[in-house]
C-alpha cells in the first residue's frame, strides 16, 4: 500500500479515472494493526484497484470531508468522487473486507 503524504497528493490520487482505495488509519489504532495482518493477500487478489493509505491524524480535514468517523476505513474513489466507504465497524475481518470489495465490481 502506497502512503499518501500530502493533501495535494491525495487530491491527485482520488482524481484517477481508475478506481483507487484509500485506507484511513492511525498509528495508535489496534484495529488498523489487525487489518495490516490480513490485508496483503486481499490487495493482491483485488489488484484492479490501486491501494493507498493515509494517516487520519495527519489529515483531519480530509477525514472530516469524507466522513471518516472510525478507523480503519476503506474508501473507494474514482474521478474525484467517493463511490463507497467501508466503515471501521464493518472492517474487522478479511471476510468483511472481501465482501465489501466484491460489491464494488
Amino acid at each position: 500500500m502506497k502512503p499518501i503524504l500530502s493533501e495535494e497528493q491525495f487530491n491527485e490520487i482520488i482524481s484517477s479515472s481508475q478506481p483507487v482505495i484509500v485506507k484511513f488509519f492511525a498509528g495508535w489504532c489496534p484495529d488498523c494493526t489487525r487489518m495490516n495482518m490480513f490485508i496483503d493477500p486481499i490487495i493482491e487478489e483485488y489488484n484492479q484497484f490501486t491501494w493507498y493509505e493515509i494517516n487520519r491524524d495527519d489529515f483531519p480535514e480530509i477525514s472530516d470531508k469524507y466522513q471518516v468517523m472510525g478507523i480503519p476505513s476503506l474508501l473507494v474513489f474514482k474521478d474525484g468522487e467517493k463511490l463507497a466507504h467501508l466503515h471501521s465497524a464493518n472492517a474487522k475481518s478479511p471476510q468483511d473486507v472481501t465482501t465489501f470489495l466484491d460489491a464494488q465490481k
